[in-house]
């Protein structure tokens, strides 16, 4: 496997990430030199494997049923294989092929979902079995949202070894597998291709407590960031910055009334860094220091 320059993020390692009893993680990235060179993923007997395709453009043959398959930039799968089997993998125009595999052995979902516990349970491990997360959205498969390309990150970054990495990884899968979950849930009222303001909101929604930006969501899922401040506003006639201020400032006003919080503390939760940011912030918005507003 080739190791050169350029990465998925910052600081990302190559190769074999993970290996347990039960979990495999694989980061591959080959800066092919011919056309149509490929390279082989090994899908372990009695095994789920989630693949998610990074880099645009990738075949994908299996070679135990022949099916050809053709990815685009972002798109994921969630296999099962009875027996061991060979892929192929490929890109055209000397491109980079770059994806992630994790390989889960069938005994520990078979643990962590319990079918024999409620029908619920039953039915997604048979959904899984029969490959039904190939395809989510008729004969396309599924996109990766925001959360899973974070969790990503997360994966190819973590440094740290032993039983720490071991809780840390399986944390991560088990958050991965819950949101295929509900994607799968979903796949008859969302679009074949997910919108760009839809999952942007969706993303804001659940960390705009936390200090992020457009710019960095750009990055999280490739998607130009002048591109999502457009689409965005059109959409939903606001900015996407606005908006994130908007929920902080109806979370600070909530919170501003509980005078055992202080006001350090409020900044922090509603993703502010500095208190003198979320004191103009607030004051903007409300016409009043948050100081003023408690005392009033």
């Amino acid at each position: 496997m080739n190791t050169k320059s350029g990465s998925m993020m910052k600081h990302v390692k190559r190769g074999l990430l993970f290996r347990s009893e039960d979990i495999k993680v694989i980061f591959h990235e080959d800066f092919v030199t011919e056309k149509f060179q490929k390279s082989s993923m090994i899908e372990s007997k009695s095994s789920f494997n989630l693949l998610f395709l990074l880099s645009p453009n990738i075949h994908l043959e299996a070679n135990d049923c022949g099916i050809n398959l053709l990815f685009k930039k972002n798109q994921y799968i969630l296999h099962y294989s009875s027996e061991e089997s060979v892929a192929e993998l490929w890109t055209e125009h000397q491109e980079v092929l770059k994806y992630l595999q994790i390989q889960i052995g069938y005994d520990y979902i078979f643990n962590l979902i319990n079918p024999d516990s409620n029908k619920e349970s039953s039915d997604i491990l048979e959904s899984m079995i029969k490959n039904n997360y190939i395809f989510l959205h008729k004969q396309t498969p599924p996109h990766m949202t925001v959360e899973m390309h974070m969790i990503l990150r997360e994966i190819t970054g973590y440094s740290r070894k032993g039983v720490m990495q071991k809780l840390f990884i399986e944390a991560k899968i088990i958050k991965l597998l819950i949101l295929i979950f509900e994607q799968f849930n979903e796949k008859n009222i969302i679009k074949e291709t997910p919108q760009t303001p839809a999952m942007i909101k969706k993303f804001v929604d659940e960390n705009y407590h936390k200090n992020i930006k457009v710019e960095e969501i750009g990055k999280i899922i490739g998607i130009n960031q002048n591109k999502i401040r457009k689409e965005f506003k059109a959409q939903y006639h606001i900015t996407v910055s606005d908006y994130i201020s908007e929920l902080r400032m109806l979370k600070a006003k909530k919170l501003i009334i509980d005078k055992n919080i202080m006001i350090k503390e409020i900044a922090i939760e509603c993703g502010y860094e500095y208190v003198q940011n979320f004191t103009r912030a607030f004051k903007k918005k409300f016409g009043v220091s948050p100081e003023k507003l408690r005392l009033g």
